[in-house]
């Protein structure tokens, strides 16, 4: 081991959970330390929606003027089955509140905090550093931390391998896992994951129509799959179709896949022609034709739940915790608030000598929330008069919607759906 430093909050992923919760500390005077085994942020627009609730977050950071200001704002989501419109929900959740979700690629987002987080001298932000090891050291944790460094191999076409370069040890009072799905701190914790139903696949395509493409959201149901529209801007959306297993190719997904431009020989195999045969059959009403390509990626999704958000001075927050479909963007704007709740829990454990036990109830609060999230607590109830198609779908609906908490109920049940 070479090298040794302490701080008090080591924040282990450096996407928006982790960068929203880094800036909070950082504001409440706190010394933090972030790390992220990528070489910067993302440079695609993984998630992009950003829920009512969430701007009540970034109005004490001080972020919203610019979210706003470099957004795209949705007012509505429709509803279509069998081909046909068959419902239309507004979104403010109360009257008089804003009634706009705003959509803002996650690489801009990033950006944007990591510029805001470089203004605190208190706060260290650490690109192409992987988590290692974690080892429990009285009041605090020992983080085991490798600096990567890029290896090529290969000749003709090099091959780049991150490599590690040397290991340091940090100590905290506090780790925070906010590293993705695969989160490493939960694997040092050793904590499981529940999965709900069967692993989900979707290709996502975001390019440049022809047609404008507004502020509404679009959600199509059919028997086996769900697909949807975000649009991103004027003339640019995004379509997340969901694919049945049946017809996935054997290697969904793909191996390397990740979010790129799209840059192909013209074929009746090219992934333009896929987008546009998936939108002709599950989007006939679609007016707009594909102008540009901008980028694609398959995604397997699985809809779990961490057993437990984390113990004694590791705590867990974000997809390091829990993961659900990406078409309602829920699992980025909860974590973010749990974010916020673990920033506020840890200033007043550090700054006003709080008891450790505010941890215990985040993890109750945590996973009661989304135990309702992923209907655990069973499915919405559809009025006895509802449509057909409500009765049918009412399970999947919660998902779907840019909401979460008061704000999602508010909603379903404008759709004519009861949660209990």
């Amino acid at each position: 081991m070479n090298g040794r430093d302490q701080t008090e909050v080591l924040v282990v992923g450096a996407g928006p959970v982790g960068m929203f919760l880094a800036l909070l500390l950082a504001e409440y005077g706190i010394r933090v330390k972030l790390i992220d085994q990528e070489s910067g942020p993302s440079t695609h627009s993984y998630s992009c929606a950003l829920h009512p609730r969430t701007f009540q977050l970034f109005d004490h950071a001080g972020l919203t003027p610019d979210v706003l200001e470099l957004g795209h704002f949705v007012d509505n989501v429709a509803f279509y089955h069998d081909g046909h419109r068959c419902a239309e929900l507004k979104l403010a959740p109360r009257a008089g509140e804003s009634s706009h979700v705003v959509v803002l690629p996650q690489n801009t987002l990033e950006s944007l905090l990591e510029r805001r987080l470089r203004q605190f001298e208190h706060v260290e932000v650490n690109w192409n550093c992987r988590l290692s090891e974690v080892k429990f050291d009285g009041n605090g944790v020992v983080a085991s931390i490798d600096k990567l460094t890029e290896s090529a191999k290969g000749y003709a076409a090099a091959d780049w391998d991150a490599v590690v370069d040397k290991t340091i040890q940090t100590r905290a009072d506090f780790l925070i896992g906010a590293d993705g799905h695969n989160s490493q701190v939960r694997q040092c914790l050793g904590i499981e994951y529940d999965t709900v139903g069967a692993p989900e696949l979707f290709v996502i395509y975001q390019f440049q129509s022809d047609e404008t493409c507004g502020h509404e959201m679009k959600i199509v149901l059919s028997d086996k799959t769900v697909s949807a529209m975000w649009p991103l801007a004027a003339n640019q959306c995004r379509w997340s179709f969901q694919i049945n297993p049946a017809d996935a190719r054997a290697d969904f997904p793909g191996k390397d896949r990740s979010p790129f431009t799209i840059e192909e020989l013209r074929s009746e195999n090219d992934s333009q022609h896929h987008l546009q045969d998936l939108l002709k059959r599950r989007a006939p009403w679609f007016a707009g034709t594909v102008k540009q390509m901008g980028w694609s990626t398959d995604l397997q999704i699985e809809r779990r739940l961490a057993r437990q958000f984390g113990r004694n001075r590791c705590w867990l927050a974000g997809d390091a915790a829990h993961q659900t479909g990406p078409i309602g963007m829920q699992s980025m704007n909860v974590g973010l608030r749990e974010a916020a709740d673990l920033a506020v829990r840890l200033k007043k454990i550090l700054r006003e000598k709080a008891s450790e036990d505010l941890l215990q109830t985040y993890n109750a609060d945590r996973r009661t929330d989304w135990q309702r999230l992923l209907g655990l607590d069973g499915a919405p109830t559809p009025a006895p008069d509802a449509a057909p198609w409500l009765k049918k779908h009412a399970a999947q609906i919660p998902s779907l919607l840019p909401a979460s908490g008061e704000d999602l109920a508010l909603l379903l049940s404008r759709l004519g759906l009861s949660v209990k």
